[in-house]
């Protein structure tokens, strides 16, 4: 999908050279789950808790896009919690609520914010074990009274350059499959918080399109009451985890605006 910005997010990689600029892969995140709030809604997930959305592939897509959202109470989950969570190593504590998730490397630290990941998936037989490799980018807006951060995952394919010959003997094996995604998590003025994530992927391998895409729904929706439940069994971790990152605060670089 082609935003506004010039940046096109879609499940085709690109090589960790020509990855964009970090303020312009955060825009098009930004401007991505703008455009989810007028997609069509397929039902509700998760008991209820879960929104969905779907939006046909463009002809610059490879898949069409499946978009989920949740709000939640304070005392269910704060701001805090969802930032510590998902914001911070987030490939890492995937592994504690994603239970399919079995083996996480970061390959290499662009910068403090920005960090390719390899993520391996372990599935019951038929299906073959998937290995994803990402570009995540993380950015923590602190400009306004109600904060907000976005986690952008860009497909990324450190196999075709030379250059990257160190990643790619670190890169897990497997199916490869492609994932393309925008996060936000957002205080809202009635004290929630909400948690929006947009996708597009493709698992690889001999999976039929038609079994992907009625799947997928469900599956992006089951990630919020699983990393609920992490969240609510191991409370101390997060708390401690939290009272670390104020310590010592990352002051994410204030994302451009386009003029209007």
């Amino acid at each position: 999908m082609l935003l506004p910005c010039g940046v096109k997010l879609n499940a085709t990689p690109v090589k960790p050279s020509e990855l964009p600029p970090e303020d312009k892969v955060i825009q098009a995140g930004r401007e991505l789950i703008e455009a989810t709030l007028n997609w069509k809604s397929n039902g509700t997930f998760a008991k209820g808790v879960v929104t969905g959305y779907v939006h046909p592939k463009d002809a610059d897509d490879d898949q069409p896009w499946f978009c989920r959202a949740s709000e939640h109470s304070a005392e269910e989950a704060s701001f805090d919690e969802f930032w510590f969570g998902l914001g911070t190593n987030k490939p890492e504590h995937e592994k504690k609520f994603v239970h399919v998730v079995d083996e996480v490397v970061q390959l290499k630290k662009i910068s403090d914010t920005v960090a390719i990941w390899s993520i391996h998936y372990h599935f019951a037989p038929p299906i073959s074990n998937r290995a994803f490799t990402v570009a995540q980018f993380i950015h923590l807006d602190l400009t306004s009274t109600k904060r907000t951060g976005f986690v952008v995952s860009i497909p990324v394919d450190v196999h075709t350059d030379d250059t990257d010959a160190e990643l790619a003997k670190l890169d897990f094996k497997g199916v490869r499959g492609r994932y393309v995604s925008v996060e936000r998590i957002q205080e809202r003025d009635d004290g929630k918080v909400e948690w929006r994530m947009a996708t597009s992927s493709t698992p690889g391998g001999n999976i039929p399109n038609f079994i992907v895409q009625k799947s997928t729904p469900g599956q992006v929706a089951n990630d919020v009451p699983m990393f609920l439940k992490w969240l609510h069994s191991d409370r101390e971790y997060f708390k401690n985890g939290i009272e670390s990152s104020h310590e010592e605060p990352e002051a994410a670089a204030p994302v451009e605006q386009p003029a209007q």
